[in-house]
C-alpha cells in the first residue's frame, strides 16, 4: 500500500483519455496507465475517465496519489485488494447506521441539542419518508434503534445500485460517518458542503465556543469535503454509464 501512495516525481507531461473496446483508458504520455496490481486502467464512464486523467495532469512536481481520489476509488473497484463482494460490501455500509452521526444527540450543553434538532431531525425524517424506514435518534450512548425491516428496505435499495456505485457510497459514507447524509447527498437533498457542515455540527458548535485550531480543523474540513465529492462524482459518473448501457441493450 505504501508503495502506491507514497509521494514520488511527476514522470510524464502529457494525459490522454483512449477509448478501446467501449472502455476508457488513461496513458501518462505513451504509456497506459496501470493499476496497482498492474491491471490496465480501463472504465466504463468517459466522463470519469477525464475526471480522473485531469487528477494526473494537475499534479505538479510530485505525484500525491492520496489525494487523488477518483483515481483511487477506480482502483479499488478495478483491483477489489480486499477480495471483497458487493453484498459483503454493502452490509459493511449499513452497519454504520448504529453509530450514524445525525443519530447521536447530546443534551449538553442544551444549546447544542437545540441546534442538533434543528439542523438534523429535517434530515432524518426525510430519510425515514423517503425509504419507507423508523428510525429515531438517541440521546444517550446506547445506540439507536435499527429494525430488521429497516434493514431489508435500505439493503435492497444499495443493491439497486452497481458494484462501483457502491464502491463510491461505502467511500462517501466513511468520510462523513453517516449513511443518512451520504444517501441525502446522493438524492440532491442536500449538497457536499452541506453534508460535510451537518457532519461537523458538534465540532463547529465547540469551537465557536472554545476557539479553533485553525490548521487542523481546516485540514480536516477540505480532506472530508474533498472525499465526499469524489464519492458523490464516482456514484454518478458510474449510475449515468450504467444507464446508457442499459438504454443501448434495450434499443
Amino acid at each position: 500500500r505504501q508503495l502506491h501512495t507514497a509521494p514520488k516525481k511527476r514522470f510524464y507531461k502529457n494525459v490522454s483519455v483512449v477509448q478501446n473496446n467501449g472502455q476508457f483508458e488513461i496513458n501518462l504520455d505513451h504509456r497506459k496507465l496501470k493499476t496497482p496490481l498492474g491491471k490496465t486502467f480501463k472504465i466504463g464512464s468517459e466522463g470519469l475517465a477525464n475526471a480522473v486523467a485531469n487528477e494526473w495532469l494537475s499534479q505538479k512536481d510530485t505525484i500525491l496519489l492520496s489525494q487523488m481520489h477518483l483515481t483511487g476509488l477506480s482502483n479499488t473497484s478495478i483491483d477489489n485488494p480486499g477480495r471483497t463482494d458487493k453484498h459483503v460490501l454493502v452490509d459493511s455500509i449499513l452497519g454504520f447506521l448504529g453509530t450514524d452521526t445525525v443519530l447521536f444527540y447530546s443534551d449538553e450543553p442544551p444549546s447544542l441539542l437545540e441546534k442538533q434538532k434543528e439542523k438534523w431531525s429535517p434530515i432524518i425524517v426525510w430519510f425515514n419518508q423517503r425509504y419507507g424506514v423508523h428510525i429515531e435518534p438517541t440521546l444517550d450512548i446506547s445506540p439507536p434503534q435499527v429494525t430488521d425491516k429497516d434493514i431489508q428496505h435500505l439493503h435492497k435499495h444499495l443493491m439497486s445500485y452497481d458494484w462501483n456505485c457502491i464502491q463510491g457510497i461505502s467511500f462517501g459514507v466513511d468520510a462523513l460517518k453517516s449513511l443518512i447524509l451520504m444517501l441525502a447527498v446522493l438524492d440532491r437533498r442536500i449538497t457536499v458542503s452541506e453534508a460535510v457542515s451537518l457532519a461537523r455540527l458538534e465540532l463547529t458548535h465547540q469551537t465557536d465556543k472554545w476557539g479553533n485550531v485553525e490548521w487542523a480543523h481546516d485540514l480536516e474540513l477540505h480532506d472530508t469535503t474533498a472525499r465526499l465529492a469524489a464519492a458523490n462524482l464516482f456514484v454518478y459518473f458510474n449510475s449515468a454509464s450504467s444507464t446508457r448501457r442499459e438504454k443501448n441493450i434495450q434499443a
